[in-house]
């Protein structure tokens, strides 16, 4: 493996991959909105459009793992080249699904070429920037994700109060097409050694034949690696438990039509943006072992939050909060996202970062389900889910007291590297 490499082109890198999350965040985010169009066209119910929110997790959170061993294997720019063309196929054949079956299929696949995306990127954003700036960069990469969130909820209730969810799909997928076309040919780092201002030294992006299903088994032996992926996945229930219900709970809870709640939506979508790229920025100045207290703070801000958010008396009190709990959120998945970057060898960076999204997107596939269920249980009501999300935080606050960097690091570190040179 080539030591002190950075790419000379990051920042346009960087650019890339910003691009192509904010298209997928937002091909993920328009079933939201889609959700009740969908459910009376096709005759569904609150269980049925559960199974198709989290139909797409299922196969999001089986490609995390597999995702980031294929870029560490293979190289990131031919997994993520992959990633977008497989999603967009399926994000326009969602505009023609005709039943029940038939689009929780469809979801499922669109959802496995969409979980190699995150865990490529982590490998890119590995080789391309110093460890001490990787932090900083996936706080801009994940930040595409609040950027989609700040113009999906207007642009989905224009386009399906206009041509109709089908016809929105279409376009969706048409256009992550041309995407992959533009990722093809302009997402080609340009590798120099040593210092960042050396010359420029056209250099092979860094696939590694080594790379194994040994380094698989080694991170899940690894209980750094076991609390970083509960932390994902209790984090992550609050964050795709909200964003699939929200919208249904506003609307039938507090009384919103479509289009105010699209508006609304945008306020906490513009302070994830916000507390995102601050998050990154404060992590990367942070010393080491101080982010598990941090993270178990977040965690108990996650609990308290999402309380007072649904038990808020009014509307504005409700956005109000929901804008507060983006802090704890980004702070959250920035952590969990960069510890593997800043700590381990890059030679297992991709299949790091892949563990921990795997638990992230596990709870994306249990959260819309589970809810649902719970929801028709309930006659309608979320008093229960409330408090299962509180759950959640408390949880997410555990899984940080339990990091102990030192041993497991320094481990994982040293057997990584020598897996990477056999």
């Amino acid at each position: 493996m080539q030591k002190n490499v950075i790419a000379s082109n990051r920042k346009s890198i960087l650019f890339f991959l910003v691009l192509g999350y904010t298209l997928a965040s937002m091909d993920r985010f328009f079933i939201n909105y889609a959700v009740l169009p969908i459910s009376e066209d096709l005759k569904l119910d609150a269980s049925a459009m559960g199974v198709i929110l989290s139909a797409f997790f299922a196969g999001y959170a089986l490609m995390q793992i597999p995702g980031g061993w294929l870029a560490d294997r293979f190289g990131a720019r031919i997994v993520l080249v992959s990633s977008i063309t497989v999603w967009s196929i399926f994000t326009g054949l969602t505009g023609v699904a005709w039943s029940l079956v038939i689009l929780i299929a469809i979801r499922f696949v669109f959802g496995m070429g969409e979980g190699g995306f995150i865990p490529a990127s982590a490998k890119m954003i590995a080789l391309s920037f110093p460890k001490k700036s990787r932090s900083q960069a996936m706080s801009v990469l994940l930040s595409a994700a609040a950027l989609a969130g700040l113009v999906t909820p207007i642009i989905a209730a224009s386009l399906i109060g206009t041509i109709g969810w089908r016809t929105m799909f279409i376009y969706i997928g048409i256009s992550g097409v041309v995407m992959a076309i533009l990722f093809w040919h302009f997402l080609k780092p340009k590798f120099v050694s040593g210092p960042y201002l050396e010359p420029h030294l056209p250099l092979k992006e860094d696939v590694n034949p080594a790379i194994s299903k040994g380094t698989v088994k080694l991170l899940f032996r690894t209980p750094v690696m076991w609390s970083l992926m509960i932390a994902s996945f209790s984090m992550f229930f609050i964050n795709w438990g909200t964003a699939s219900w929200l919208p249904t709970y506003l609307i039938k809870e507090r009384g919103l039509d479509l289009l105010s709640l699209g508006m609304l939506q945008m306020i906490p979508a513009a302070t994830s943006i916000i507390f995102m790229l601050m998050s990154g920025y404060l992590i990367d100045k942070m010393h080491a072992g101080s982010e598990k207290w941090y993270g178990a703070v977040c965690g108990v801000g996650l609990a308290v939050f999402v309380y007072l958010m649904f038990n808020a008396s009014n509307v504005t009190m409700f956005i109000i909060y929901q804008s507060i709990l983006p802090f704890f959120m980004t702070t959250i998945t920035i952590l969990v996202n960069a510890l593997p970057l800043k700590w381990l060898p890059e030679s297992v960076g991709g299949s790091a970062v892949g563990m921990v999204n795997f638990g992230g997107q596990l709870s994306g596939f249990i959260a819309p389900l589970s809810i649902g269920f719970i929801v028709d249980a309930s006659g309608g009501s979320f008093s229960l889910v409330v408090w299962l999300l509180v759950i959640c935080g408390l949880l997410c606050c555990l899984s940080f007291l339990t990091l102990h960097f030192n041993k497991d690091v320094i481990f994982l570190a040293e057997t990584g590297e020598v897996l990477a040179k056999q």
